[in-house]
């Protein structure tokens, strides 16, 4: 086989590898976290007698954890396979030209989101628009639990899955395989690991302006920005003033 046919084959396998590896990076977080517990209660452990909202937010904030350091540092403990910081976007800190992209990438957000959910609606019989999504966080009631879920949803999951997703998934992504495929493909995974439908349609329009913001500005800042508007808007009306998303519809 010649080197270039080689170096083919060597390109499609990454990008098929790597998207492979980062959606069972996240699956393994979660596996090994539920064998913790298990061994933890075999031992005597009684989680029930916890705050069951503390208890969420540790073992979210475990689970990313576990998956950040299962995708970007196994391959470099194994093999030695580096990932560098401007491979995943945040080589330099954030700057006030960051914030200017986040209203136009809201605006695209909107309107694409709307667009890929009316084609569901349409194409997708089973599909439900309207289907809640499930944050481990229903029926807080406290300051200390509405800061809890506010830390959890708003800051620590939105930069964890812009380092996993945008950062390192994209950023390999790009290396093997066209712009407009690292996207998509990026997109895919990443609306694949929510587990519901309506909620996968809409975060795949997000994973794609996400992507574009990384693209332009060469930076994972303004994508980090974008999400954390995104849940803060959802984590408003779900939680802080629920009317308010009756009136949206």
């Amino acid at each position: 086989m010649s080197s270039s046919s080689s170096s083919v084959w060597r390109r499609v396998a990454l990008s098929i590898g790597v998207p492979a590896w980062v959606f069972l990076g996240f699956i393994l977080a979660q596996a090994l976290l539920l064998v913790v517990i298990s061994a933890l209660q075999y031992v005597g452990v009684v989680f029930s007698a916890f705050n069951p909202f503390l208890l969420n937010a540790i073992l979210s904030v475990v689970i990313y954890a576990l998956a950040l350091l299962l995708v970007i540092g196994l391959p470099w403990a194994i093999k030695r396979y580096r990932t560098s910081l401007s491979e995943l976007g945040v080589h330099r800190w954030p700057n006030w030209k960051d914030g200017i992209w986040l209203p136009l990438g809201a605006v695209g957000y909107v309107i694409l989101s709307a667009l890929l959910t009316s084609v569901a609606l349409v194409v997708l019989p089973f599909f439900d628009s309207q289907q809640p999504q499930d944050t481990g966080f229903s029926g807080i009631s406290g300051q200390f639990e509405y800061i809890l879920a506010f830390v959890v949803l708003v800051i620590v999951a939105p930069v964890a899955e812009e380092v996993l997703f945008r950062g390192y998934l994209f950023g390999k992504l790009r290396k093997y395989a066209p712009v407009w495929v690292a996207v998509l493909v990026t997109s895919v995974v990443f609306a694949v690991v929510h587990f519901q439908w309506n909620v996968g349609v809409d975060v795949f329009a997000l994973s794609i302006v996400l992507c574009v913001l990384r693209i332009i500005t060469g930076s994972l800042w303004p994508a980090i920005f974008l999400h954390m508007a995104k849940n803060g808007l959802a984590f408003y009306l779900l939680f802080i003033n629920p009317l308010a998303l009756g009136i949206l519809g």
